[in-house]
């Protein structure tokens, strides 16, 4: 740990001493990660976690999801609730399905250890910006934005019947307490303070990594441009598929963004464990979790590649 703390505290002074000496590059580059937050996450992401959150203090959910039990006992062995933040995080991508587990584990109605086999398949990108951002605006073709997706919704499904028997010990329900008056905690100046807290965070940390992609670009620049750009995408998958539409072959392309949408980016993880900050989740799960989301989505599109 000490020499972890060492490394990240030269690291950061290293990124401190760039931003003094361009001022002016590190400002672009801030506002470029405010923009993609702005135009790309802002608009899809803030009315999901808005909506979810009024449904989910309005127990309406249960209600929803009560069709799916038997599937998701018997492939996931989560109660069905699970599928409703399934097809919630694939609409709308990340990171609503992680903020819709912690809301709902903290309110009770889902166990730790539900929780925790819920991250494995409702960690998901969405179709807005796999196949309309990704699919046509940057490998320039719809099909394979819709492999990307395919490749990516299969490999959540996978993933989540791969930690199907995730069982931590002594794991119970929060107990909320039915007399105590929730009002102050669902009350809709609440919920839209929290929906915009959420949403600002994810825009802070979006922010902070494309100066943290610019502070490693002479590291990347040492790589061909087809090494370099996958980088980037592990660190900030936006940035990284952008780079590989431009640099990779259209084929190889399709892999590498199903990779790195999958696996999420460090960006997106730490976007995803802010939200569930609240289950104090090991980081070390949740990124094995998305390790082998990427696996499974990236065997896959090769498959369906091959195919068609």
């Amino acid at each position: 740990m000490k020499k972890y703390t060492i490394f990240l505290s030269i690291f950061i002074v290293f990124i401190i001493i760039n931003m003094v000496i361009y001022p002016d590059l590190y400002i672009k580059q801030t506002l470029n990660g405010i923009s993609a937050w702005a135009f790309n996450v802002l608009p899809s992401v803030l009315p999901f976690i808005f909506f979810t959150k009024i449904l989910s203090s309005l127990g309406s959910i249960e209600k929803f999801s009560i069709i799916f039990k038997k599937p998701c006992e018997k492939l996931f062995k989560t109660p069905s609730i699970s599928s409703y933040v399934f097809l919630t995080s694939i609409i709308s991508g990340y990171p609503v399905g992680a903020k819709m587990t912690a809301d709902l584990y903290q309110s009770g109605k889902i166990s730790k250890s539900d929780a925790f086999k819920m991250t494995s398949f409702c960690s998901t990108s969405g179709p807005m910006f796999i196949i309309g951002s990704v699919g046509i605006g940057m490998l320039k073709n719809a099909t394979f934005g819709y492999i990307i997706l395919i490749s990516h919704i299969l490999g959540a499904l996978i993933n989540g019947i791969i930690y199907r028997n995730i069982k931590l010990q002594n794991d119970t329900k929060l107990k909320i307490n039915k007399n105590e008056n929730n009002y102050n905690k669902n009350d809709l100046s609440s919920i839209i303070l929290d929906s915009s807290l959420s949403i600002i965070s994810v825009g802070a940390i979006i922010a902070i990594f494309f100066v943290i992609i610019t502070s490693l670009s002479p590291v990347f620049n040492l790589f061909p441009s087809s090494i370099s750009c996958f980088f980037e995408g592990f660190i900030e998958i936006t940035k990284g598929c952008i780079d590989i539409s431009t640099s990779i072959n259209s084929i190889w392309a399709v892999v590498a963004c199903s990779f790195i949408i999958s696996f999420g980016g460090i960006s997106t993880i730490l976007q995803s464990i802010t939200m569930l900050n609240q289950l104090n989740m090991p980081i070390k799960l949740f990124v094995i979790q998305k390790f082998t989301h990427a696996i499974f989505a990236t065997t896959i599109s090769i498959i369906l590649i091959l195919i068609f």
